[in-house]
């Protein structure tokens, strides 16, 4: 199984990133595009990161930036969005060798992406979701987001990876069925977030297994609601899933948001791994 890390804000470069993920002895990094070190016109800088990679023998996948808005009303703002989202498949098109020479070779590139809500208006009984309220608008941006998504890809061997968070609306389920499709677009389980929101989009994940290839593999609780924990110290049923994610050849993300839970993560790996063995 490959394994990797998510790009930590404790560390304040790639190098030190990528020195964390060699001494784990972890197979890749996830570039976090929130991060001001991993905007496009860093990762642009594709010798750099190649370079890196190649003198650790590791690899990259790309989570974009959690505000990513291909829905936005304002043209403008939906405009850069989409040319951050093209640009982004365009240096992805340059890592992905680096998955075929340090990694298995049978697993595409990555781009991780959350579904933004958007705005609701609060009235006296309820909130209404501005999305829902003009689904039809929000489904037509979602349908020209697929098609150039499929124009920007072509045949390379990436794929948009949408992430469940806290909880997919229903109106979002329906757009991302249109979203799979496409080959181009698959899905991410993020099985911590999946805990603490007590498995909320649980049935629709399993409803779409065959289009599960990457996971967020950290630990959660219900009550009270926590995630990115350690693997080890919340309620998750880990066994289970990770060996639903080797059964769907996934690629996992150890997604703890310290150096000591990433470390303590690991350790909780090799112990199973050898406990395994053993039996």
């Amino acid at each position: 199984m490959q394994l990797g890390m998510p790009t930590l804000i404790e560390n304040t470069s790639l190098e030190e990133n990528v020195s964390l993920c060699r001494k784990l002895g972890l197979n890749f990094i996830e570039l976090n595009m929130n991060f001001p070190e991993y905007q496009i016109d860093q990762i642009e800088n594709v010798p750099y990161f190649e370079q890196i990679a190649h003198d650790n023998e590791i690899y990259y996948t790309i989570h974009l930036d959690e505000n990513l808005n291909v829905a936005d009303y304002n043209p403008l703002v939906r405009t850069a969005y989409l040319e951050t989202v093209r640009r982004t498949v365009e240096a992805a098109k340059c890592f992905q060798p680096l998955i075929q020479k340090y990694g298995d070779e049978s697993q595409p590139m990555t781009l991780n992406m959350h579904m933004n809500h958007g705005i609701y208006i609060t009235l006296p009984d309820k909130k209404v979701r501005m999305y829902e309220r003009n689904y039809q608008l929000y489904e037509q941006y979602f349908d020209e987001f697929r098609e150039l998504c499929e124009e920007w890809i072509g045949d390379a061997d990436i794929r948009i990876v949408i992430e469940n968070t806290d909880g997919f609306f229903d109106f979002e389920k329906r757009v991302i069925d249109r979203l799979l499709t496409s080959s181009v677009f698959a899905l991410t389980w993020d099985i911590g977030h999946s805990k603490a929101t007590k498995e909320v989009d649980l049935p629709y994940i399993m409803a779409h297994e065959d289009r599960l290839i990457h996971f967020h593999i950290h630990d959660g609780k219900e009550n009270p609601p926590k995630n990115h924990l350690a693997l080890g110290d919340g309620e998750t049923d880990l066994k289970s899933r990770l060996a639903l994610a080797e059964k769907c050849n996934a690629r996992c993300v150890l997604e703890t948001k310290t150096i000591e839970a990433l470390q303590k993560s690991v350790a909780w790996m090799k112990t199973e791994a050898q406990d395994e063995c053993g039996n």
